[in-house]
């Protein structure tokens, strides 16, 4: 079957100025198009329901970057001692590895997790009362992840830097400024250098403890075992993606709020339906419109086109979850709708591993919120909000609020 070119050429910025408008008209001219990214690398995007949701459980679609044929774009360019995670692995070591941490992040482990989280939002709430208004980003929404992810790993408390100024450096990299993003890297791994070194010195009752253990241990015939590299870089993505997507997925649901008074005083006034919103925030609107890329083994047809082996192919998560055809009135926020099947979480065995945590947390975070702050709202106009320049990252810069 012949490649069609895209049936609608697009520039790639407006996936960032107009994401869901952009992201229904590509759904609608064809169900995957070919595209120059932001780094210049051509790669596929797949914009519909059943064909993003069929390939992200597709064992054809490699994660491993040493399938990639040469020229494309394959993601951050990181040190093996960050690299080596399981966002770039295929079974069997994929499986491997997720076997030695999934048990830190069952649902019956993190609903242990839900009062001490309960105290990290009331004290960061307490710190800002008083002023009357605040940015929400930088106060509430992404401390109270890094605050989690941290005593998770068993960071001491003086030693967690500005972990947002890195992950902004690398999701959203200033072009003018280039080298920031090298130097946010180099920090990153220094740190969990150090981090590890001193784990190993002095361990403790945290989850990088008993992975070190697990590396450093004999662990009997046959038993899992990780590399140094394996170590470090499955501490950097519990930190990263534990931290970058709920800070996100808290703002972007606070704002979702904010534009939905009625919805708000409806959640105010019966917070038992805060689980069931925050997977209506996920679909409606979640901090990662892309899942991580993707490259065929072999030639893979995809909605009737055939993308050859080896090429980018990104899965547009933004897209599906507002595909009309799964989710009817998709740019409604609905409380109330099937959201079932959504696929903010991914689909198949990289569903994301962090899942109960990021919902734990969410829900733990609005309920504080709406609890002690009744008259809460934007202190800015709509429409100075600023969001993020990336493709990667659907984030505010900041959420100026006043109560």
């Amino acid at each position: 079957m012949p490649n069609p070119t895209p049936s609608a050429p697009f520039d790639v910025s407006a996936l960032i100025n107009d994401p869901y408008g952009t992201y229904a008209r590509l759904r609608e001219a064809g169900p995957v198009h070919r595209f120059t990214g932001p780094d210049g690398r051509p790669a596929w995007l797949v914009t519909r329901y059943e064909d993003v949701r069929r390939a992200l459980a597709d064992p054809r679609m490699s994660l491993d970057k040493a399938n990639a044929s040469r020229d494309n774009y394959t993601g951050f360019s990181l040190p093996p001692a960050l690299d080596r995670n399981i966002l770039n692995m295929d079974p069997p070591d994929h499986t491997r590895i997720r076997r030695l941490v999934v048990k830190a992040f069952t649902p019956g482990r993190v609903d242990k997790l839900r009062e001490p989280v309960r105290k990290v939002a009331d004290e960061l709430l307490d710190a800002v009362e008083a002023e009357g208004r605040t940015d929400l980003l930088a106060s509430y929404a992404g401390p109270l992840p890094i605050t989690v992810i941290c005593d998770l790993l068993g960071v001491p408390q003086d030693q967690r830097p500005d972990f947002r100024a890195w992950t902004d450096a690398m999701i959203a990299p200033d072009p003018a400024r280039t080298h920031l993003m090298k130097e946010a890297i180099g920090s990153l791994m220094r740190f969990f250098t150090g981090l590890i070194a001193s784990k190993r010195a002095a361990p403790g009752d945290d989850l990088l403890s008993d992975l070190i253990a697990v590396r450093d241990g004999d662990g009997g015939q046959g038993a899992d075992r990780l590399s140094e590299d394996e170590l470090s870089s499955l501490a950097f993505l519990i930190l990263f993606a534990g931290y970058e997507n709920t800070v996100h997925l808290i703002a972007n649901a606070v704002l979702g709020l904010l534009d939905h008074p009625a919805l708000m005083e409806s959640l105010r006034a019966n917070p038992a339906g805060l689980a069931a919103a925050v997977e209506e925030f996920m679909r409606w609107d979640g901090p990662s419109p892309l899942a991580i890329r993707r490259f065929p083994l072999e030639n893979v047809e995809i909605g009737g086109v055939t993308v050859p082996a080896g090429e980018t192919v990104l899965l547009s998560i933004a897209a599906a979850n507002r595909d009309p055809h799964h989710f009817p009135e998709p740019d409604r926020l609905d409380l109330n709708r099937d959201r079932s099947g959504h696929l903010a979480l991914g689909h198949g065995i990289h569903y994301c591993l962090g899942a109960p945590l990021a919902r734990m947390e969410t829900e733990t975070a609005l309920a504080a919120l709406l609890e002690r702050f009744p008259g809460l709202a934007l202190d800015v106009a709509r429409e100075e909000l600023a969001w993020r320049p990336s493709v990667r990252a659907r984030g505010l810069i900041s959420l100026p609020v006043r109560w």
